[in-house]
């Protein structure tokens, strides 16, 4: 690991950013999950099609990469707390025009307000803003922000799944729009100031500071390996996370135990993500991902196994353990291996291809369910996708303990 020699940029302010980072995620992503819940309240509304409210909660995470990137690069000019706060206006905006209905209002309304404009302003800012609080432990840090869309899905799904059965999915999306407006904008305007880590000039214009091989290999070339395995592993993760609910509802299990059950399966991962983000700085971003990246994948063929509520509830606390660490050590690897003067450009890149996966995730198995008319289909595609990333997180791996070992 490579850590500075220079005395410490990190306070007691750099956590309290951290924290208020965590809510704003928290509140946010907390958007994304009324669909999941809904899904099969949504996809009643147009024949029993799961793949069109599955496709809104794709456009959710394919936007947010999308928008991570120019949303990124305006931060570095205005200032993350003003990409935060039109974040969070934009979030709710899209959430009241996805009451509209579907298929064309909850697609705008997810696609481009709540995931392009909404999360894209506010979820790969966050990761460059406070990695660029902490220097000693990034790692625990970038864990700890990236916990809040987890920790969302821990606490919202039970939350939602009373409020639509009692109101409604649209009444449920307009109160929540209120809620998530009123929580980031005060906390944004209050903690979201300028960063210690200062960017020089010279280095931000892509000059000293870069690096002519990164493993021996040319730098474009291991980042474009990383982001392909983003893919990757994104797309067997976003398959529980998006159609757990109706999977069970399938077995005949009830709404409110699925729900309850995403609620553990992203309880595990915030509670798990801290574990990781300790272990990633000790043996670093490269070889975290490897590790969680196979523990997922062994999830996911349990998944493929497990029929009772018992085995599920068992299948989803490990799925959660297993893939909670993976994202934040992605992010603390391109910390790792590339300036941080490319970092406003490397990490919103990294993040759009993991949003990539998580919206070809959703949707494809949206998508083979409706093909099929049962889930093991995707879970098996999900599985190989999963294993294709192995290899090649693997061969970076395998590169980095061998130069290791010879220079």
């Amino acid at each position: 690991m490579l850590q500075p020699q220079s005395p410490s940029i990190e306070t007691r302010a750099s956590w309290a950013v951290a924290t208020g980072a965590l809510v704003t995620m928290l509140m946010a992503f907390g958007a994304a999950w009324i669909t999941a819940v809904a899904l099969k309240d949504i996809a009643a509304e147009v024949n029993g099609v799961r793949s069109i409210p599955a496709l809104a909660s794709a456009l959710a995470w394919l936007g947010s990469g999308v928008g991570g990137i120019l949303m990124g690069r305006i931060a570095d000019r205005v200032g993350t707390r003003w990409t935060v706060i039109c974040g969070a206006l934009m979030i709710g905006l899209g959430l009241t025009i996805s009451t509209f209905g579907p298929p064309w209002p909850l697609w705008v309304g997810h696609g481009i307000f709540i995931g392009l404009i909404g999360l894209g302003g506010i979820n790969a800012p966050m990761y460059i803003y406070v990695s660029r609080w902490f220097d000693r432990r990034r790692g625990s840090a970038l864990a700890l922000i990236s916990s809040g869309s987890y920790l969302a899905g821990a606490m919202w799904p039970p939350v939602f799944e009373r409020a639509i059965a009692g109101f409604g999915w649209r009444q449920t999306m307009l109160w929540y729009a209120i809620a998530e407006i009123a929580v980031i904008i005060p906390i944004a305007a209050i903690y979201f100031r300028a960063p210690p880590e200062v960017i020089a000039p010279a280095a931000a214009a892509g000059g000293a500071g870069g690096r002519s091989s990164v493993l021996g290999w040319p730098p474009n070339l291991v980042f474009g390996t990383m982001c392909a395995a983003a893919v990757l592993c994104c797309i067997p993760m976003a398959m529980p996370q998006g159609h757990l609910v109706a999977f069970c509802s399938d077995l005949g299990i009830s709404r409110a135990t699925g729900a309850l059950m995403l609620s553990v399966l992203l309880g595990t991962a915030f509670l798990s993500r801290q574990i990781w983000g300790a272990i990633s700085d000790r043996i670093g971003g490269l070889a975290t991902v490897l590790i969680g990246s196979a523990w997922q994948a062994a999830s996911m063929v349990a998944f493929l196994f497990t029929q009772n509520e018992a085995g599920l509830f068992t299948i989803a606390a490990a799925f959660g353990l297993g893939f909670s660490g993976i994202i934040p050590a992605y992010v603390l690897a391109l910390r790792e291996l590339f300036p941080a003067s490319e970092a406003s450009w490397r990490i919103p890149t990294l993040l759009l291809f993991s949003g990539l996966g998580m919206a070809l995730g959703g949707w494809l198995a949206g998508l083979l369910y409706d093909h099929y008319g049962f889930y093991a289909p995707a879970f098996a595609a999900g599985i190989g996708a999963n294993i294709l990333n192995l290899v090649l997180i693997g061969t970076l791996v395998g590169r980095r303990s061998l130069r290791a070992a010879y220079i």
